[in-house]
């Protein structure tokens, strides 16, 4: 046997198996996930919007959702990247982030906030019926 070559269970050629870094608390990765990531940022922008204009806004449910659900004669058009739906009587209106179509059109996560940022800030400015550079200092169109 070759005395320089190291011993490894990579028997079939697929390559590590296992975690590339071992948790320090077992069953909890130690990195976020995309999805959890993305949250975060979504969480972190609504937060600052929706304390500026809570009071003008009323009851407003925010969510994001992996990808938007198409009817069966959606053409050719591109896909969502977000949806509003108006409140009415007791009911909160409700502005769902599509997670998926988003990513795919960033890059970089500076773009994927900046995505962000854009959709929630047109969608409140929908809402409160404002121009969007009114209700977001930050909002670039």
């Amino acid at each position: 046997m070759n005395e320089g070559r190291r011993l490894t269970r990579d028997r079939r050629g697929r390559g590590q198996r296992g975690p590339g870094i071992v948790p320090r608390e077992p069953g909890v990765p130690e990195r976020p996930t995309r999805r959890e990531r993305f949250d975060r940022i979504v969480i972190d922008i609504v937060t600052e919007v929706d304390a500026r204009w809570q009071r003008q806004l009323g009851l407003v449910e925010y969510a994001v959702e992996d990808t938007p659900l198409l009817p069966d004669d959606w053409g050719e058009e591109t896909v969502p990247l977000s949806s509003l739906i108006r409140g009415t009587g007791g009911n909160a209106s409700r502005l769902v982030l599509f997670r998926r179509p988003i990513e795919h059109r960033c890059e970089s996560r500076a773009e994927l906030e900046a995505m962000v940022l854009t959709l929630i800030i047109e969608q409140v400015a929908e809402l409160l019926g404002l121009p969007p550079e009114d209700v977001d200092p930050r909002y670039a169109g």
